[in-house]
């Protein structure tokens, strides 16, 4: 086992010959409580198993009648001694785990069947490489693509009628003076108030947490709360400072400009049609001037409004 990789899936279906038991006080990370008398030593050995190969007992975990339990039974003895071990990160996957009453697998012992669904990972995307617009703020970035579109467009100051054209010009130019993204996921998203000791309490919380779950003391318990407490503090620190500079910042005309930005932004939020990519004609083309668009949201409403119904054309 400790020659796999973790990230395998291993399911370990046998004859432990040993068991249990009943109940799982102390021991409920690794099996449920619906087992079969009392453990034994060999049974311990299975369990301390689970516990150091981060695995979990699975027939335990699933209430069922005495004679869907037992897997053994000889000279009116019967007992549960096979098991199906998986990996505690995989118990999820598990819906049933039960004894098939009259099917044997050996001489006295009976077969244990486990349900599993697999779960596969949807293989993940390439993330479509975006624009840098945002460097439109800047005044000189601004200057540039302006001038580098005026040159694209062959210095027209008024934009063609052809606006998928257009749009095509803008979009190149955009990525050529603006540049884009790397394409790259990122793997820990951060916030806005996010800082170096916040990251550094948040690692060694979740560090704790894994020390706790591989060894269940009072101690480790103990040190994984007290990080816990201690990541709270961290967090409300960061994001009392992160408002101060904030509220500074607003008394600034950098500040100013943020604020309406924001205004406009939720004055935007709050209409019912909050965005209208393109018009379009009945032919298809998209309309660029604002007569013509007026023009076609008349049209559409007087043919919307003054169409018939299907009951009505029967009458």
């Amino acid at each position: 086992m400790e020659s796999i990789p973790t990230g395998e899936r291993v399911v370990i279906g046998a004859d432990f010959n040993g068991h249990v038991g009943e109940g799982n006080r102390g021991d409920e990370e690794v099996m449920g409580k619906f087992g079969v008398k009392e453990r034994n030593l060999e049974g311990q050995m299975v369990v301390d198993f689970a516990k150091r190969m981060d695995m979990a007992v699975v027939n335990p975990y699933f209430q069922k009648r005495e004679e869907h339990r037992v897997t053994y039974k000889s000279g009116g003895r019967s007992t549960q001694v096979d098991y199906i071990l998986c990996r505690r990160g995989n118990l999820k996957e598990i819906s049933d785990c039960k004894v098939v009453v009259g099917e044997s697998v050996a001489r006295q012992h009976r077969m244990v069947v486990c349900r599993i669904l697999m779960v596969c990972k949807k293989k993940r995307s390439e993330i479509e490489k975006k624009t840098k617009w945002w460097k439109l703020k800047k005044e000189e970035c601004f200057e540039e693509f302006r001038q580098k579109l005026r040159q694209a467009l062959g210095g027209q100051v008024v934009l063609p009628d052809d606006w998928e054209t257009t749009a095509e010009v803008i979009r190149e130019t955009g990525r050529k003076v603006l540049g884009v993204s790397s394409g790259r996921r990122k793997e820990d998203k951060e916030t806005w108030w996010w800082n170096e000791e916040v990251q550094d309490s948040i690692q060694r919380k979740r560090l704790a947490k894994k020390k706790w779950d591989m060894d269940r003391t009072e101690e480790n318990r103990q040190e994984y709360k007290e990080l816990q407490r201690r990541v709270k503090r961290e967090v409300s620190k960061a994001k009392q400072k992160a408002y101060e500079e904030l509220y500074t910042r607003l008394d600034t005309r950098e500040g100013e400009k943020d604020l309406y930005r924001l205004a406009r932004q939720r004055d935007r939020d709050g209409k019912d049609v909050q965005q209208v990519r393109v018009i379009k004609d009945r032919d298809g083309r998209v309309l660029t001037s604002e007569e013509s668009v007026q023009r076609r949201w008349k049209e559409y409403f007087e043919e919307m409004m003054n169409e018939e119904n299907e009951r009505e054309k029967k009458e």
